[in-house]
């Protein structure tokens, strides 16, 4: 059962010498355990088991009443764990964790036992000063490592040790680059800032998440080239609030730093520029970066301010509308890290769509075991609670899956409910892990999403080598969506710099899109922006 088993057993042993706060369950079912009379009398059990334990009791599931391990299926361990969470519910608590290890050979298709932590209380629920950033830059530049220093207070070692706290693939942490989106949080309460002591453990950044009274939320993207697609993803697929983009001072803006401002100003996001890596070289150098950097906004049609010269107030009441705040910065001596605390603990929360129904573009899926398929995402609009009825889709034939909410995380701590803006983990019932595709919705159950199969679009072309015409095939980014395409502009071509209207078909299947909504295209050295001005929906 794996390294962590003297956990279960020093549980089990201290349930069978003392009770106390540790209860014995083979198994919970809604029709026996939720039945009238019967689900009070198991509340009060659970309360008592609550207040025995000083706000905390352990609930061993899949052993039998004496603390034999019996192990079941994955299933029922999956419905053991809901009836688990309405009875706390019930009881003025909630779970706040579960272990799960797999029982002998039956691992594969059952024999689960689990350890779930119920304590006393509703679940966390996030409040809405919370801001995620989205991270960008060129590969090497420090970002990974600016964002590790900033959520544990840790000087860097000058070998980008700190990026190893958010960079989740080993063969990304082997080679010292990013493959992959990654994530990491920290936030302020009256006392400062409230960091991670140890983000290798998930209860560490649960810890921050309950604490802080104001959060911050890195989606952290590549700065490798072959990997621009996935750091499209993170600036068009998450619904970020600012932009970070680094550009180390032993180094200065490259064609790739460019390209990533580009994506940051067409997303239309309130952007800051960090030059990292101070401590490296000599100072003119360093002010020869941040004269570089300056050209390249001013190039683009932003104007620069500099945060040692303007101050930290100025920069928070001035970003966006065509200023970007830049601020020169070190991981290792952590020069520049005061002010940049200072300005993401007061930026504002940008304006979200709270109060419209809940919509969310899946970015990732996982199979949890004992709890089968969750879907992450950041939430778009409206808020999802556990329990709620959702739609999952469309699925490849255009059509929704129904799908209900068995439990919500935000960085591996249980909420209750979580509003528009918050990255977060969905365990869904009625679904396998294998049918959750990235670039599906979830939206309420009653609503009535169509698939879209084709839209119209006002476009720009960034660059291209030539001209597009009728058949162009780009890859479109669009929420989370990553899917190649079939342009049909108005007038037959579009040249670089123009403007103009198309027809964009998907060529695979259909998604959920709608008017308003702003994407990203690209097909080889081909770059462009546009935002959907009609649909056509592929039941028509």
């Amino acid at each position: 059962m794996g390294a962590d088993r003297a956990v279960l057993t020093r549980t089990i042993e201290r349930g069978e010498e003392e009770g106390g706060n540790v209860e014995f369950k083979t198994r919970l079912t809604r029709e026996v355990h939720l039945a009238e009379g019967r689900m009070e009398s198991l509340a009060a059990q659970l309360r008592h088991r609550v207040l025995s334990g000083d706000g905390e009791a352990l609930y061993v599931i899949g052993v039998t009443d004496d603390g034999g391990i019996a192990g079941i299926p994955p299933t029922a361990f999956s419905e053991s764990m809901d009836v688990l969470s309405l009875l706390a519910e019930e009881a003025d608590a909630h779970i706040h964790e579960v272990e799960t290890w797999g029982v002998g050979d039956g691992e594969a298709e059952g024999g689960l036992v689990g350890l779930a932590t119920v304590r006393e209380g509703a679940a966390f629920e996030a409040d809405d000063d919370h801001i995620v950033v989205g991270t960008a830059g060129h590969v090497d530049h420090g970002k990974s490592t600016l964002v590790g220093t900033l959520v544990t207070g840790q000087a860097d070692d000058g070998e980008g040790g700190t990026r190893s706290y958010l960079d989740v693939q080993p063969h990304e942490v082997d080679r010292g680059l990013s493959a992959d989106l990654s994530y990491g949080v920290y936030g302020f309460d009256d006392d400062g800032p409230v960091r991670m002591d140890n983000p290798d453990r998930k209860t560490d950044r649960a810890r921050v998440v309950e604490e802080a009274d104001r959060l911050v939320s890195f989606v952290d993207t590549v700065g490798h080239e072959p990997w621009l697609r996935t750091t499209i993803r993170g600036l068009v697929g998450q619904k970020l609030d600012y932009g970070l983009l680094t550009v180390a001072a032993d180094d200065g803006p490259t064609k790739t730093t460019r390209e990533h401002l580009g994506i940051l100003l067409a997303m239309e996001l309130p952007t800051i520029v960090a030059i990292t890596k101070v401590d490296a070289p000599p100072e003119e150098r360093v002010l020869e970066v941040e004269r570089e950097v300056e050209s390249m906004l001013r190039d683009v049609g932003e104007t620069p301010l500099l945060m040692e010269r303007h101050g930290v107030a100025t920069a928070v009441e001035e970003i966006g509308d065509g200023v970007v705040p830049v601020l020169q910065t070190s991981a290792v001596t952590e020069h520049g890290l005061g002010d940049l605390d200072r300005m993401l603990e007061r930026l504002p929360k940008r304006e979200n769509d709270a109060d419209g129904d809940f919509r969310m573009y899946v970015d990732r899926s996982y199979d949890v075991k004992g709890v089968g398929a969750v879907a992450s995402g950041t939430i778009r609009s409206g808020e999802v609670e556990a329990g709620d009825e959702l739609l999952l889709g469309p699925m490849p034939d255009g059509t929704f899956r129904e799908v209900e909410v068995r439990s919500i995380e935000m960085h591996y701590h249980r909420v209750d409910k979580a509003r528009a803006g918050r990255i977060v983990g969905i365990a869904l019932k009625g679904v396998n892990e294998s049918e959750v595709q990235r670039g599906m919705a979830l939206v309420p159950r009653g609503t009535d999403p169509r698939p879209v199969r084709s839209f119209d679009a006002e476009v720009m072309v960034l660059n291209h080598p030539t001209r597009i015409q009728e058949g162009y095939e780009p890859v479109v980014h669009l929420e989370t969506v990553s899917e190649a395409a079939v342009f049909r502009p108005e007038g037959g071509r579009l040249l670089p710099g123009d403007t103009g209207e198309t027809e964009v078909r998907f060529k695979f299947q259909p998604y959920l899109v709608e008017e308003g909504q702003r994407f990203v295209f690209r097909e080889g050295q081909s770059k462009g922006v546009g935002t959907v001005t009609g649909v056509t929906y592929a039941d028509e």
